[in-house]
């Protein structure tokens, strides 16, 4: 009888030794303080399982221990990509499904200039609370506490996931380094997903480093525009993005399972240092005619010079009543779309890269 007692006694103490020392990995509560306030620290619901077992095989008194799992971190999905390879298109996808299926995206988008013009556009399925726009800073570097502050300030909800779209020169390795220190325990440690044009893949000249930064410590890469290349072009890009990156997975756009991104790792793979300067190019943004002549419009477009290698932009074309959203992505493809938001910053011209010059594009647009 005393040995059965000594060895109950035993099995309790390593018991609550356990909990104690896995206090960073399960939530738990002390009966006589009994509210909800009390939680400490979060938990796994496969110990908390474990545990159980192992408490009510031994017939163990726990009645002064209340082990819940039901507290739940947020996903931070951080899409990052080259210019014009398809970010903004995957957010898309990516609020669409996550609404349909009873979660609670927030967003937040950074772009050189004008963030709002593309924030407005997902009004259409989300409320303004759910939405933050970054312009003007590079949340590689200088932006990054701003962005870090705004990810903090999202209130904790059930169901919750946040995206945030990076924009397209940004030092992806150095945001992933600073953007994990100092968020909140709400969150779980940001995950990196990189969008890769297969058929531009590596094709920027210059700009192939900024681009090959861009997967090196992504969990996964999305290959867009798969579809419209051979199947030996597909393999090719996906054998020198394993080279930079050998832990990372690949999906196709039709492969992808949007809904099982917050099941994935944050990367550990180690990444080439970069210049970061490389990573800070000219932009500039100003007013075009409200309507424009599309075949007017297409001439500035393709008036550009050569080094600008993003542009983009909302007005009205011809007749039309609504308003359209424009792009020239670097493949030199021009497209057009209608623009679903509330144009609150009026009509722009948007544009990115080398010889982004303000007087410049005034001169092109007066001349067209």
């Amino acid at each position: 009888m005393f040995f059965q007692l000594a060895l109950n006694g035993l099995i309790k103490g390593l018991a609550i030794l356990q909990v104690l020392a896995y206090k960073s990995m399960i939530v738990y509560k002390l009966e006589n303080f009994g509210n909800q306030n009390n939680r400490t620290c979060l938990g796994k619901a496969s110990f908390t399982k474990m545990l159980s077992v192992f408490v009510s095989e031994r017939l163990v008194d726990y009645k002064s221990i209340l082990i819940e799992s039901n507290a739940v971190q947020e996903a931070v999905i951080v899409i990052v990509g080259f210019l014009g390879v398809g970010k903004t298109t995957l957010l898309t996808r990516l609020v669409q499904e996550y609404l349909k299926a009873n979660w609670q995206p927030y967003i937040i988008l950074n772009d050189y200039q004008n963030a709002v013009l593309d924030s407005q556009r997902f009004l259409e399925f989300l409320q303004p609370d759910q939405i933050q726009a970054l312009s003007g800073s590079c949340i590689c570097c200088s932006g990054v506490v701003e962005l870090r502050r705004q990810l903090n300030s999202i209130p904790e909800r059930k169901h919750g996931v946040t995206f945030i779209e990076a924009n397209g020169t940004s030092d992806a390795c150095s945001l992933m380094e600073f953007l994990g220190v100092g968020l909140k325990e709400q969150f779980l440690p940001p995950i990196q997903i990189s969008v890769v044009d297969v058929q531009n893949w590596q094709k920027r000249g210059y700009h192939n480093e900024l681009e090959a930064n861009q997967v090196q410590v992504s969990s996964l890469v999305v290959l867009n525009h798969a579809a419209n290349v051979s199947p030996n072009r597909v393999e090719r890009v996906k054998a020198d993005i394993a080279s930079l990156n050998s832990s990372a997975s690949f999906k196709t756009w039709s492969e992808l399972d949007s809904l099982s991104l917050p099941n994935l790792k944050a990367s550990n793979n180690s990444a080439d240092q970069m210049d970061h300067k490389k990573a800070h190019w000219a932009s500039c943004s100003v007013d075009l005619p409200d309507p424009i002549d599309s075949k007017k419009l297409i001439g500035i477009l393709e008036s550009l010079p050569d080094t600008i290698l993003r542009v983009k932009g909302c007005t009205r074309m011809d007749q039309d009543e609504h308003y359209s959203y424009f792009e020239k992505i670097p493949s030199g493809d021009i497209v057009v779309r209608p623009y679903r938001g509330t144009l609150a910053s009026g009509t722009k011209l948007l544009v990115v890269g080398p010889g982004s010059d303000p007087e410049k594009l005034r001169q092109i647009i007066d001349g067209a």
